[in-house]
């Protein structure tokens, strides 16, 4: 029912979702200012949702195929018609060289459905696909060959830009990791650098894309001296520090071979893969339940056991998967090194592997990412 009040007339919230469901999600951000009321409810997720066609807010996955971004629905109750269905293709167009361009992006760091997107010609750009807001970040220096960037936000919802640089010196007998890292400061936008030193680890190639999850990003990690050759790393936005954070198996279990690392939708948890050394057709998925941010220290509890006898494909190192709670199951890529040719895996407690195709045989992905759309503003600085 209508209400009016000092001649503004009120609807019904479900009827002003519908309404502006139906405004282009680059127009919503220009109405925020219009009310408190309306402002919230643009920020909702649940708003910026609509946008994708009342897609299950579980099933919204981004991909990159072909260094293009590609909004990709699959309704894992339905999974077993083994199609998946591409809702949209996010356009960036590059401002710099060709406004009709397409900008071909090679890595992207998700957080909060903000994209942190590296461009094949070593450009940084931060894009909200769903509002189509885009920000380009100028580099204090060129981007180096082992150069690592991370977005997050600190706790007072701030958003910052980590860039981790990594060198490694070879001496004649030895060899040492230099590492520096800085931040990106939006409100001024400028870098600073925060700290720099000689370290006893470094994060493979294969680990460089990491994980976002409630103000922390999160790598795995290798030891430089091999007592301890896999760790989990963290980096907390608000004390700019690094930490290790602790394992399940750090105290009581067999040693484990970390393989990836990825992130719950709902509640924005942490997940991991791992495999025992001693049973290396075994993986188990572990869900951390807490994390300190300071000291590191982590609960976890295991979410499923896998076992990948005659199963049509295998967990490589840092590749990218999800992780759905409700459906207890895995979402993965395929077409990993020819043992697959399928587009997705969809992998059960009951280890059972769903091959999921797509409509272009040929079509092939290097990154899944878990995607909640969101009309957040990027901020722009001064």
């Amino acid at each position: 029912m209508m209400k009016k009040s000092r001649n503004i007339l009120h609807l019904p919230e479900d009827l002003v979702v519908e309404i502006l469901s139906r405004v282009p999600a680059v127009s919503l951000a220009r109405l925020r200012s219009t009310s408190k009321a309306w402002n919230v409810l643009i920020k909702d997720g649940r708003l910026a949702t609509e946008h994708y066609g009342n897609a299950p807010k579980h099933s919204l996955i981004i991909m990159l195929i072909a260094f293009r971004v590609y909004l990709v629905s699959v309704d894992l109750h339905q999974v077993y018609n083994n199609k998946v269905k591409v809702a949209s293709q996010f356009s960036l167009k590059d401002p710099l060289y060709d406004s009709f361009k397409e900008v071909d992006i090679c890595n992207i760091f998700h957080c909060d459905g903000l994209l942190l997107c590296t461009t094949v010609d070593n450009r940084l750009v931060v894009w909200n696909p769903c509002s189509g807001e885009v920000k380009w970040i100028q580099p204090r220096r060129s981007n180096e060959r082992f150069t690592i960037f991370a977005l997050s936000k600190s706790s007072s919802n701030k958003y910052k830009i980590l860039r981790i640089n990594q060198t490694l010196e070879y001496g004649v007998t030895s060899w040492k990791i230099l590492l520096d890292w800085e931040i990106y400061d939006f409100t001024i936008n400028s870098w600073r650098v925060v700290g720099k030193l000689t370290n006893s680890w470094f994060i493979p190639n294969m680990n460089e894309r990491g994980t976002s999850v409630n103000g922390n990003a999160y790598w795995l990690a290798n030891s430089k001296d091999l007592t301890n050759m896999d760790f989990l790393l963290g980096f907390d936005f608000s004390s700019e520090r690094f930490t290790s954070v602790s394992l399940p198996w750090d105290d009581h279990l067999p040693y484990y071979h970390l393989i990836a690392l990825s992130v719950t939708r709902e509640d924005q948890k942490l997940c991991i893969i791992a495999s025992q050394v001693m049973q290396s057709s075994s993986r188990d998925v572990w869900i951390a339940t807490k994390i300190e941010s300071s000291t590191g220290a982590a609960s976890w509890a295991k979410f499923l056991s896998l076992r990948l006898v005659n199963k049509p494909f295998y967990f490589a190192s840092g590749m990218n998967f999800l992780v759905e709670e409700e459906d207890k199951v895995l979402v993965c890529r395929g077409k990993m090194d020819g043992v697959s040719t399928c587009f997705l895996h969809v992998v059960g407690e009951d280890n059972k592997c769903i091959q999921v195709d797509h409509h272009d045989p040929e079509s092939t992905c290097s990154l899944v990412v878990s995607y909640v759309p969101t009309l957040v503003q990027i901020q722009q600085g001064s």
